[in-house]
C-alpha cells in the first residue's frame, strides 16, 4: 500500500470494541498511514517545547506527566503494533490483556529526559508505519476472531492515530499550546 493510494478506509463497527471509537473518531479523513507518519515529526516538534520541569509536572497526584504520557504512547504502539502483526499474518492465537497503568509504573519514564522518550516513541511509530506500508490489500482486509478487542489492522491503525491525538489534546489542555 502506498501513501498516494486512498488508504484502507475507516474501520467498520465490527472491527473493534466500541471503546476504540473514542480514538478512531478523532482521526481526520485521509490516508491513515500518511497521518501516522506525519504525526512523528509534528508530535516531536510540539513536545520539544516543554522544559524538563514542565514535562514532569502533574495536574493531580496519580495523574501521568508528559514524559509518562509519551512513554505510554510508545508502549501502546508496541502492543497494538504486535496485535496488528498477528492479524496481518493470520495468527489466530489469542493474546493476553495488558494493563497500561502497570506498564507505566514499571517503566519509570519520569526518570528519563523527555527528549529520550520522544525519540523512543518516534522510533516505535516509524517501525509501525514501515510495517503498515508493506501490507497488501489482503492483510488490510483480514479479520481476527470475533472475541478479540481489535479485529483488523485498519482498526488498530486508526486507533493508534486517534490515541495519539487524544493524549496530545490532553497535554494541550493542561499545559497550553
Amino acid at each position: 500500500m502506498h501513501d498516494t493510494d486512498l488508504g484502507p478506509g475507516r474501520p467498520d463497527a465490527d472491527e473493534c470494541l466500541p471503546y476504540y471509537f473514542q480514538y478512531i473518531k478523532l482521526v481526520p479523513d485521509g490516508h491513515v498511514v500518511t497521518l501516522l507518519a506525519r504525526q512523528i515529526a509534528e508530535s516531536a516538534a510540539f513536545l520539544a517545547a516543554f522544559t524538563p520541569e514542565r514535562a514532569l509536572w502533574r495536574e493531580a497526584p496519580g495523574e501521568w506527566n508528559i514524559v509518562e504520557i509519551v512513554g505510554h504512547l510508545a508502549d501502546a504502539e508496541r502492543v497494538f503494533g504486535y496485535r496488528a502483526l498477528r492479524i496481518a499474518r493470520a495468527d489466530p492465537a489469542m493474546w493476553t490483556g495488558v494493563e497500561f497503568a502497570d506498564y507505566a509504573a514499571a517503566a519509570n519514564f519520569q526518570e528519563r529526559p523527555l527528549g529520550d522518550v520522544v525519540a523512543e516513541y518516534a522510533t516505535v511509530r516509524a517501525a509501525f508505519v514501515a510495517f503498515l506500508r508493506g501490507l497488501d490489500a489482503a492483510a488490510w482486509e483480514r479479520r481476527a476472531p470475533a472475541d478479540w478487542t481489535t479485529r483488523s489492522v485498519r482498526a488498530i491503525a486508526y486507533a493508534m492515530a486517534g490515541h495519539e491525538l487524544h493524549h496530545l489534546a490532553s497535554i494541550r489542555r493542561q499545559h497550553g499550546g
